[in-house]
């Protein structure tokens, strides 16, 4: 019987080719389509993880990672290693990357199990991850009699989406060590500077140059194009009472931020703090505590109007928030004046490229944003998504980044 804690350093054996290979999940207790559809929705949920950490995983390149599953053993992590490794990563960068998600989505490769899963001849094991734990057959019983009813879903698949304010101890380690793979880059845009391209406007210069180097004999021309640049990203994090269940999580999605690349951190409650520099720390742990110590107002009220105000006089208003894509992380609720508020949006969309509005209360069955706060702030937010749950933030990367994949409808108009 194999075991699905298979080291990935260890080659696979040969395959049997005989016969159709089955699909990623396998036969489930009522037919083949239970078990695959299961199956798929962890590998699924593997990639989106992986997308959410930067690696640009295109449809073709999921689809072969899905079929090199199903002709290995979709049972063995190894398997799903180098199966993932060999089609989702396109270049060097993305190495560091997978390996990251991976061990944070299915455990450490050479992590034993939780437990292993027995199944009928021919042996195909189903996915299981780490933490999820199989059914046993009734004592005495050494084979069962009938296809087994295994587990379909990881723990991490589960774990997506919940609420991060329902999570125990064990689940919110978990959460953090997907949340550190995290990668959060705006949208790309053209800036003034060039670079020599195969495709472009004509680069008189560099073309003169090859002409006068080859005595004025007829040359190629040279070519250039514009240099694309990621926008940057401001977070404003609330830190207030009432956003405490949410607080950690958000604040580690923060610093995963800050780690990749050009983003601005700020904490919002009574006060407006610069949160960047204590962010900065590659260990999330020691981050935490530099931002703890720097955070003067945890747990506090909520003056948004007012804090936002100072953010675009002292930053936004100099060109922080100049073409950069702004991101409040808040459940919206205002202690001062919500017109004051309004106002301050106004301009804060006047100045950004994109403004965005993410809420962990908005999950909740039967929310609407009736209050004053948020009310007085949709008009001026461009797209209004959730925040409750590690889905909900990989949904918001996908936002920030501009994928045709995670739209949401302008001026906060859903779920109004």
């Amino acid at each position: 019987m194999h075991t699905p804690d298979s080291p990935p350093h260890r080659p696979p054996g040969p395959r049997p080719t005989s016969g159709a290979p089955p699909r990623a999940g396998g036969d489930g207790p009522n037919g083949a389509g239970d078990g695959s559809l299961g199956a798929d929705a962890v590998l699924l949920g593997f990639v989106r993880a992986l997308r959410a950490a930067g690696l640009e995983a295109s449809s073709e390149r999921v689809h072969a990672f899905l079929r090199a599953v199903a002709v290995l053993r979709p049972g063995a992590r190894a398997d799903v290693y180098w199966a993932g490794r060999a089609t989702l990563c396109g270049g060097h960068d993305d190495l560091a990357r997978y390996e990251r998600v991976f061990t944070a989505y299915f455990g450490s490769p050479g992590e034993p199990p939780a437990r292993a899963v027995r199944s009928a001849p021919p042996p195909r094991l189903r996915l299981v991850a780490r933490q999820a734990s199989a059914v046993p057959g009734a004592p005495g019983e050494d084979e069962p009699h009938g296809p087994p009813a295994v587990t379909l879903a990881s723990s991490a698949e589960v774990l997506r989406h919940r609420d991060v304010a329902d999570l125990d101890p064990a689940e919110r380690a978990q959460l953090r060590r997907l949340l550190a793979a995290f990668a959060l880059r705006g949208q790309s845009r053209r800036s003034a500077r060039r670079r020599p391209a195969r495709r472009g406007r004509v680069d008189p210069r560099r073309t003169v140059r090859e002409l006068l180097r080859r005595g004025g004999e007829p040359a190629r021309l040279r070519r250039h194009a514009r240099v694309e640049q990621p926008r940057r990203v401001v977070l404003l994090v609330d830190v207030s009472g009432s956003m405490a269940p949410y607080a950690d999580a958000l604040l580690r999605f923060a610093h995963a931020a800050v780690r990749g690349g050009r983003t601005e951190v700020f904490t919002i409650g009574t006060r407006l703090t610069r949160a960047t520099r204590e962010l900065s720390h590659r260990d999330p742990d020691l981050a935490m505590a530099a931002l703890a110590a720097a955070v003067p107002d945890w747990r506090g009220g909520t003056r948004l109007g007012e804090l936002l105000r100072e953010f675009l006089n002292r930053w936004g208003q100099r060109g922080m928030a100049r073409g950069a894509v702004v991101v409040l992380l808040s459940d919206g609720w205002e202690r001062g004046d919500p017109e004051l508020l309004g106002a301050q949006m106004r301009r804060l969309h006047a100045l950004a490229h994109q403004v965005i509005w993410a809420n962990p209360r908005k999950a909740r069955p039967g929310y609407a944003p009736l209050a004053a706060g948020m009310a007085a702030a949709l008009p001026s937010v461009d797209a209004f998504v959730e925040g409750h749950s590690l889905a909900a933030l990989e949904r918001l990367a996908a936002v920030v980044r501009g994928a045709a994949d995670g739209r949401v409808p302008v001026k906060g108009a859903e779920g109004a």
